[in-house]
């Protein structure tokens, strides 16, 4: 790496500071929610509780370790230095003062607005300024991305964008477009109300327009972990990678179908007509193509390997797999997760099996299986992988590391699974506290209290991964050049539609379009829609 070493560091450490705490307010809300606990005293500490968690894990965490992989990739991948560093440190700072923000306000009680800060609850003006400058940040890296790899282009003329970087850019575009959304809503509705201009808010365009961005930002948290399963597990395990095509379509597909599902979250939402939910619902199925075919391409670049280590016959491969290696155990553990999330969201995407868990603790269940499970264990192998060219320190313990990555699939399991059966039961989430000892609730306990023992393990190995990076010592020897997963058949030229994202994101852009402009229009021309703020920091 040239240049970037301080500002990758400066952004994986405060993700990972900033994820800590969150992990431990998470902890104390599954706490005072289960029979362990008495009822708190005030219900509004759990709020802001959930609100700086939500907004600290959707939006701070993946951001900072997109931007801080991403500028990380840039060079090792391109091979030349990072152009833009004072506006890349410029980003970042943008995204540090805008988490202050949203956090202070927050701590205060003046914005217990929850991360999808749904009106016509409205919080402090600066909470949502602060979401504001961490996504203003983000732009600066995705202008960046799109200019390094530019630059790039111009100094190879015809070459093939190295799949990483390809990755890379698709998932800052997807980004760019999806946080356009939130931040239509925020400007063009929620800014005006909370600054006072306005006493009211048109509530279903303002869903509409969160909904834009609320599913579609869950593609934009798992790009680096895709990245992840492209570009470094082949290598790591000590093999190839089966198919770079098959990686650049899986990305290309993520912008083309990311976006125009969003609205199968609003199947309650009786502004939004039947229409265009059954047609979010059917887009929504479609994502699974590009799941399946990552799934594929890593199992058959995982066979690859085990035949080079004399594994025969149907699954002799399998055994013959380095299942001592780290790598080898966290994409393990992160397909099944996602498998059982993936499971999970075929129900959360049907109109009418979403009837019977819609706003339950089996929602909860489903995202963190996703995100905290699939997507964030492979967070920590980015970093565990970067870590010694980062620092020049020597490869980080295999034995801490895999104990972390068990000792994190092992509490996330315990977290969720009891979740998706009390929300088939009924349970809401998002509530302060239960009466455990309701003939219709007892039954509830005994899993509500399994899954904060399960919170207790995810900060136990939560701390065991920020003590394993801290501890990792220096080395009077440079390490290794850092190289990403080469091709069963390299140097083979990518078709042109899979060499440059134009065609993609004109498709998106399209398809959102299509998807979102009626219903939008609709709601903006609907003065039923609109109803009296709800200021939270007046209550």
């Amino acid at each position: 790496m040239y240049r970037a070493k301080k500002l990758v560091l400066a952004h994986f450490w405060v993700a990972f500071v900033a994820f800590f705490a969150a992990i431990l307010l998470g902890e104390w809300q599954m706490f005072v929610r289960s029979p362990l606990s008495p009822w708190i005293n005030n219900p509004e500490h759990y709020y802001r509780s959930v609100t700086a968690h939500g907004t600290v894990m959707g939006y701070v965490l993946p951001t900072l370790v997109a931007m801080g992989f991403g500028y990380a990739i840039s060079e090792l991948a391109l091979k030349r230095p990072l152009t833009g560093m004072r506006w890349a440190w410029g980003g970042f700072w943008l995204v540090i003062v805008g988490t202050v923000m949203a956090a202070l306000t927050t701590a205060a009680g003046k914005s217990s607005v929850l991360y999808t800060f749904y009106p016509p609850m409205i919080g402090s003006t600066f909470y949502y300024l602060g979401v504001v400058l961490v996504v203003v940040g983000s732009w600066v890296w995705v202008a960046l991305m799109s200019l390094n790899l530019y630059w790039w282009r111009k100094e190879n003329p015809g070459a093939t964008v190295p799949l990483a970087m390809y990755g890379n850019v698709a998932g800052a575009y997807l980004w760019a477009w999806t946080s356009v959304g939130a931040a239509s809503e925020i400007l063009l509705l929620i800014l005006p109300a909370s600054t006072g201009l306005t006493d009211t808010i048109n509530v279903g365009l303002a869903r509409v327009l969160f909904s834009w961005t609320l599913h579609a930002i869950v593609y934009f948290w798992l790009m680096p972990a895709y990245i992840a399963f492209y570009t470094i597990f082949p290598r790591a395990i000590g093999g190839r990678l089966y198919s770079d095509t098959m990686g650049r379509v899986a990305f290309a597909l993520f912008l083309v179908f990311s976006m125009p599902i969003g609205i199968h979250h609003l199947f309650a939402d009786p502004q939004v007509g039947a229409g265009f939910k059954f047609v979010h619902a059917a887009m929504t199925a479609m994502v699974s193509v590009p799941t399946f075919l990552t799934v594929f391409t890593i199992v058959a670049s995982a066979e690859v390997v085990g035949r080079l280590r004399g594994g025969t016959g149907p699954l002799g491969w399998v055994m013959a797999l380095p299942w001592r290696n780290p790598w080898m155990l966290a994409v393990t553990l992160a397909f099944i997760m996602l498998g059982f999330g993936g499971a999970g969201g075929i129900i959360n995407m049907s109109y009418q099996l979403n009837e019977s868990i819609h706003n339950t603790q089996w929602v909860t269940g489903h995202f963190h299986l996703i995100f905290a499970g699939a997507i964030v264990i492979m967070y920590f192998m980015v970093a565990y992988e970067l870590w010694p060219t980062l620092c020049g320190c020597a490869p980080l313990s295999p034995c801490l590391i895999k104990a972390q990555l068990w000792s994190w699939f092992t509490g996330m399991m315990i977290l969720t699974l009891p979740w998706h059966l009390v929300g088939l039961l009924g349970a809401p989430r998002r509530m302060a506290y239960y009466d455990y000892t309701h003939p219709a609730l007892h039954p509830q306990a005994i899993t509500v209290t399994m899954s904060a023992f399960g919170g207790l393990i995810l900060v136990i190995s939560a701390a065991l991964f920020l003590y394993t990076l801290a501890t990792a010592r220096r080395q009077a020897t440079p390490p290794p050049v850092f190289q990403f997963s080469v091709a069963v058949h390299p140097g083979a030229r990518a078709p042109a539609a899979l060499n440059g994202l134009g065609l993609w994101v004109g498709m998106m852009i399209a398809l959102t379009v299509v998807n979102y402009g009626y219903p939008i229009v609709q709601l903006a021309l609907t003065p039923e829609s609109t109803v009296p703020i709800i200021p939270i920091g007046a209550r």
